[in-house]
């Protein structure tokens, strides 16, 4: 294992440890005072569109479909996109009728989102805040993702500038930017407070309170640190490494 390679995981280390300390109270905690609630209309107040999604029943999901793919990260609805709305009134009959539902905002409207392997974000973040950065806000997901919260790279307005969720990092980036997603048309993300399968979560590490960046401020920290991730776990592998 290289020194270099040593150093970058210690650093990360450090960056977790912290992460750990300005991490809110967990949603099981917020769920009895009504924290969950103010969350989510906090998340409304910032211009994130949201409906409802599933939520997990143990390790299950909590939709009727056998063997669901994406258990508790799925809009209830096929009309998610026209349905999502940042109306307080709407989100808090959602909340008080639908008390287990979880809640994605749909992308590609106000906010794209950058989504990177755990490892990575923690890394670009690290860098990101030490440059002064104004990064906005993050989340993580107990499944080993780190979330991005950006403006949009187009708007309803100007249609023929929205770049479809289809076609992020594909074809040409795909391998210069291994694991990264962007977000945007037509996709969504669960928005914290969520809850995942096997007890896992998804939280907020800077909440919608934070201004949403430019997508380019963090594009080049985040696709950077998505290939020495790679990098990395091809190391830790032991698989040969190409380039």
């Amino acid at each position: 294992m290289s020194a270099e390679f040593g150093r970058r995981r210690g650093a990360q280390g450090r960056i977790s440890q912290w992460l750990r300390g300005r991490r809110p109270a967990r949603l099981e905690e917020d769920a009895g005072d009504g924290g969950r609630e103010a969350m989510l209309l906090a998340a409304a107040a910032a211009g994130l569109p949201m409906a409802p999604a599933a939520h997990p029943l143990g390790y299950r999901c909590s939709c009727d479909r056998v063997g669901c793919p994406t258990p508790a990260r799925h809009p209830v609805s096929f009309a998610w996109q026209t349905q999502s709305t940042t109306d307080r009134a709407q989100v808090e009959r959602w909340v008080r009728h639908q008390p287990q539902a979880n809640f994605i905002t749909a992308t590609g409207m106000v906010h794209d989102v950058l989504d990177v392997p755990r490892g990575a974000g923690e890394e670009a973040l690290g860098r990101l805040l030490e440059a002064g950065v104004e990064v906005g806000p993050v989340a993580v997901t107990g499944d080993g993702r780190m979330l991005f919260f950006t403006l949009t790279r187009g708007t309803p307005e100007d249609e023929d500038e929205w770049w479809p969720c289809e076609l992020d990092c594909r074809p040409e980036t795909m391998d210069e930017h291994p694991g990264l997603r962007w977000h945007c048309r037509g996709s969504y993300v669960l928005l914290p407070p969520a809850r995942l399968p096997g007890e896992k979560s998804v939280e907020w590490v800077q909440g919608p309170e934070h201004p949403l960046p430019d997508p380019l401020s963090l594009l080049e920290v985040l696709t950077d640190a998505c290939a020495r991730h790679a990098r990395d776990e091809t190391e830790l592998a032991g698989w040969p490494h190409r380039g």
